[in-house]
């Protein structure tokens, strides 16, 4: 069964750090891009960040530069977030996403995860 399964959402206080999980079975993400988009209630899902596992090259939005760190273990065929000097606006459910880099350029991800909650709060 091909799926993608989040882990290592949680509660932290602001400024603290949290490291998201997504691994994917039934496939490998050896020539995937991979992505990180977050959904807070009421309002749309955005982008967080992206990396190809073809050549390493990864992609931040602005809101998250210099703090988010993506990467990908092929021997564990697994991607990461590390967030770092997390605040209360990064609250959401954080989904991965992959998509066949050979085919990324035509839009639209192939591979869901369900999520996993942020909360960042005192």
């Amino acid at each position: 069964q091909v799926q993608l399964v989040e882990s290592g959402g949680g509660l932290v206080q602001p400024g603290g750090s949290l490291r998201l999980s997504c691994t994917a079975s039934g496939f490998t993400l050896d020539y995937y891009v991979i992505g990180w988009f977050r959904q807070v209630p009421g309002k749309e899902r955005e982008g967080v960040s992206c990396i190809s596992a073809t050549d390493g090259n990864t992609h931040y939005v602005d809101l998250v530069k210099g703090r988010f760190t993506i990467s990908v273990d092929k021997a564990k065929n697994t991607a990461f977030l590390q967030m770092n000097s997390l605040k209360p606006e990064d609250t959401a459910v954080y989904y991965c996403a992959a998509v066949a880099s050979s085919t990324y350029y035509l839009g639209g991800m192939d591979y869901w995860g369900k999520g996993t909650l942020v909360t960042v709060s005192s």
